[in-house]
């Protein structure tokens, strides 16, 4: 096949590109080639998809397959579908689990509602308006492309090349041994998809020309159970977890999920939905998540490569942990 990946220099796009390329086909990788290196063996081409006419380099060109990895841009989106659609034999939209409507009920499946779409033209592009913006995406996508057109949901995705720590941070901190504080919220249900796992999907939907709408995570796990395994798997003897409860956290500035001093994969019940999505569609589809071993030592790998103790994304540092643990002792 001859792939265009929209992007194709990090993380999801360059693993969709790479594996495109490791499977034989030709690999056509748009970017503006200022945030890194495609694969070798692929072919950059310069675009600015911030242009109107920022994809004039790509026309005339016709592909067996077009990847798109837009995160929060519907004018890229729409942009993409009228210079390549036509011309495209099967069409990916990389969307997003936070396209849903309900983020409180678990297992809700890829035909559950959808928020209201947003367009987000010039200062409505927030991280609030993400999901709307994925949905008026999406949707796009459908008009464009629809009888085929492959939407993919992901949700937290993990794995080489990942700079969010909203997984490594784990297999980071466990590595680090001694006592390791973790929410008390075992029974919260959790999931995630590896991004060698997406990528293998993505380039199978476009060999076999599979479309539709799917969730792009593993079977929903306890999160207690996600990250005894993960010690199990990384930690040296001697470790110990540590629960402390929401309500300590909260009282001392922990967030959940994300950012600055943060608990990632720890969810407030309001979004315990995301995290418990229903797919076995998915897996019936041909998504195949890897072992959780694997997954560990994939993102235990890139936080190495990024050093473990350095100023993190999402997570707690080595003080502000001791700071919440002898909060949670008294």
């Amino acid at each position: 096949m001859r792939v265009l990946v929209l992007g194709g220099t990090v993380f999801v796009s360059w693993a969709v590109a790479e594996e495109a390329l490791r499977r034989g086909h030709e690999v056509v990788c748009a970017a503006r080639g200022t945030s890194g290196q495609v694969p070798a063996g692929a072919r950059l081409v310069r675009v600015d998809r911030d242009d109107p006419a920022g994809l004039a380099p790509l026309a005339g060109e016709r592909f067996d397959a077009v990847v798109d990895v837009a995160k929060m841009s519907y004018p890229w989106v729409r942009d993409a579908l009228a210079a390549l659609g036509a011309g495209a034999g099967h069409w990916t939209f990389v969307s997003t689990i936070n396209v849903y409507a309900d983020e409180a009920t678990k297992g809700l499946d890829a035909r559950a509602a959808l928020r209201e779409p947003l367009t987000a033209e010039g200062g409505e592009q927030t991280p609030e308006n993400y999901g709307a913006i994925k949905v008026a995406s999406e949707e796009a996508v459908r008009d464009a492309v629809g009888d085929r057109a492959f939407v993919v949901r992901p949700g937290l995705i993990t794995g080489p090349k990942d700079d969010s720590d909203r997984f490594g941070y784990w297999p980071g901190r466990m590595a680090r041994g001694g006592q390791v504080l973790v929410p008390d919220a075992a029974e919260q249900l959790v999931q995630y998809v590896d991004v060698r796992d997406l990528a293998a999907w993505i380039v199978d939907a476009a060999e076999q020309r599979l479309v539709g709408d799917f969730d792009a995570v593993c079977p929903a796990q306890r999160l207690g159970d996600l990250l005894a395994g993960i010690a199990e798997l990384a930690a040296p003897a001697g470790t110990e977890l540590v629960p402390v409860s929401p309500e300590v956290l909260t009282a001392n500035g922990v967030q959940p999920w994300g950012g600055p001093r943060s608990l990632p994969l720890w969810l407030p019940a309001e979004y315990h939905g995301i995290a418990a999505r229903e797919v076995s569609a998915s897996l019936a589809a041909g998504l195949r998540p890897r072992p959780l071993d694997e997954v560990v030592s994939g993102a235990l790998g890139r936080e190495r490569e990024l050093g473990l103790d350095r100023e993190r994304r999402a997570g707690l540092s080595r003080a502000a942990e001791a700071e919440v643990l002898a909060a949670a002792r008294a």
